[in-house]
């Protein structure tokens, strides 16, 4: 009745590391060997032909012992067989395997991220296809490239700064690619699909934050669900690949976090007693059985070191002078309180504030600046944004696109209840919407002003700075998120409005005047806000400035 399991031995395959297993047992005067062969790296069992069972009636133990052995014998060199063709090396190979098993935390990765919500997301991306599947495409190569990384925190100590930075730019630049990849089209029917994975991959990064990647992670699922609650408003009812897609997502980055804060809570864990990172990849394991390498030939002397590098420019003179700069230093600090004896007075006409004509001398003239700035910049300078051409269309008869506009104060839009309004990038303009539209959304705008009739679902305010917004017939929300500056009129029709606000500041909201005809009142929003524990939860309240 009592079970064991031992292991016969290790092989090295290409790609995957096979580990052979075995476990006997009795079950009705027989007795029963199994042996298995279990992939490491995915967790697969290797062929149904592995499994053996022994079956026979026992009379004389000893003599059916010695035959069980020779039985077993034949299944592990059936095994060796197996594993030679496959490319092993036999029992030389196995000090390669065990030296390249897996950590912990990279085995959960591949179970909880890899093998989870992550497939999901690549196999609906696949089903949803246009832009979803190719972006799909960029994220699974982030995952992979991050799984890299993981590998190598389990194998080698902390880097230096400058190596570090080396080790990560290849996640870095991937991370870059999935979120250019929405940049260059916003135009895209899929463009709030593009937009939830751009704010989302970048939880990714929570390998270079400490001590606290797990928040940092849940805050950009919270920007990305911004965009991500747009797909299933859309799409709810409609299309479940569409709402499935999201869930996955969503799950996606929800996994992550989770992961973190069970493997890695305070930030990456590195291997405290792995090799040091030189920044080269590790050399190739040795061929099974190979020896160390041959020593060098008899007689033939290692080459001498190479001759000690002076510095360029560095001469004896130069090196005599410098040793006579530091011990005349050291005599002037040895004098102790007398070291400022030499120092000269500074009288009042050498000081600016006391002399008319140094603060005269001193003004830069303002024909001097341009000659000044016309000098070559230092390396590495970086210009000022790349201006692109203002945009003013339709897309698809659904989608009104305003980019790129600098101070144009004559948009005019004429709208129907089909089509929304995507203002981006706009500078000192002002947009009129005549009509009713489905949505308005104005994303990373300075000094903009917004003019609508009527709006069926929301206005969106995102990313920007002193915006003026004005109802003039009815709309039933107005979200403010990331925005410092933004003031809202509202109508009559419009009171009963929901004003949602998240991380924003100078906000005003404008009603119509119960005294004055034509005049509005202004009231601001609470931008700091107090939370107290009453002994149940906690309980939030505007702070005194805000009431």
């Amino acid at each position: 009745e009592n079970v064991t399991c031992y292991n016969l031995s290790v092989f090295n395959k290409p790609q995957e590391k096979h580990i052979f297993k075995s476990s006997h047992y009795w079950k009705k005067k027989r007795l029963v060997i199994h042996v298995i062969v279990k992939t490491h790296t995915t967790g697969e069992f290797c062929g149904a032909d592995c499994c053996f069972l022994l079956d026979r009636t026992f009379g004389n133990m000893a003599e059916n012992l010695a035959s069980l052995v020779t039985r077993l014998e034949a299944v592990t060199a059936k095994l060796e067989s197996l594993s030679s063709r496959g490319g092993g090396g036999g029992g030389g190979g196995g000090g390669g395997a065990a030296a390249d098993v897996l950590a912990e935390f990279v085995e959960e990765y591949d179970n909880q991220i890899l093998g989870g919500k992550l497939k999901d997301y690549l196999v609906l991306s696949e089903k949803v296809g246009g832009d979803v599947s190719l972006q799909a495409k960029l994220v699974q190569q982030v995952f992979q490239e991050q799984r890299k990384y993981l590998i190598l925190a389990s194998k080698y100590k902390l880097p230096k700064p400058d190596l570090l930075e080396k080790a990560v730019k290849p996640l870095v630049d991937l991370i870059g690619s999935a979120q250019d990849f929405c940049e260059k089209r916003r135009t895209s029917k899929q463009f709030n699909h593009l937009m939830a994975v751009k704010e989302g991959i970048a939880a990714v990064g929570w390998i270079k934050v400490a001590p606290k990647p797990g928040p940092y992670i849940k805050e950009m699922s919270d920007q990305s669900q911004f965009y991500s609650n747009r797909v299933l408003k859309d799409f709810k009812g409609q299309d479940e690949t569409q709402v499935d897609w999201v869930k996955a997502f969503v799950g996606t980055i929800k996994s992550l976090e989770e992961y973190v804060k069970q493997y890695h809570t305070t930030g990456l864990v590195w291997n405290g007693t792995g090799a040091d990172f030189t920044g080269a990849a590790p050399p190739p394991p040795p061929p099974a059985g190979a020896g160390p390498p041959p020593p060098p030939p008899p007689g033939i002397a290692p080459p001498p070191p190479p001759p000690a590098i002076q510095p360029h420019g560095q001469s004896s003179a130069k090196a005599a002078e410098s040793e006579s700069d530091r011990g005349d230093l050291l005599t002037a600090l040895n004098k102790g309180l007398d070291v400022t004896a030499g120092l000269r007075k500074v009288t009042n006409d050498m000081k600016t504030y006391k002399n008319p004509a140094l603060r005269a001398s001193s003004v830069v003239k303002a024909e001097d600046k341009p000659a000044a700035a016309s000098g070559s910049k230092p390396s590495g300078a970086t210009g000022a944004q790349v201006k692109k051409n203002p945009v003013c269309e339709l897309v698809n008869d659904k989608k009104w696109t305003i980019e790129w506009q600098e101070g144009n104060q004559n948009i005019d839009l004429k709208v129907n209840s089909k089509q929304t309004v995507y203002i981006f990038k706009c500078n000192k303009s002002v947009v009129k919407v005549s009509g009713k539209c489905n949505s308005i959304a104005i994303d990373n705008c300075k000094h903009v002003a917004v003019v609508f009739d009527d709006v069926i679902s929301a206005v969106e305010v995102v990313n920007s700075q002193s915006i003026q917004v004005q109802i003039n017939g009815g709309c039933p929300t107005v979200s403010i998120d990331k925005t410092d500056g933004c003031q809202v009129y509202l109508s009559k029709a419009s009171l009963n409005a929901e004003i949602v606000t998240a991380k924003s500041s100078e906000m005003n909201i404008c009603v119509p005047s119960t005294t004055t005809p034509g005049d509005f009142t202004e009231h601001s929003l609470p931008e700091q806000f107090k939370t107290k524990w009453n002994g149940k939860t906690f309980v939030t309240n505007c702070t005194d400035i805000n009431s």
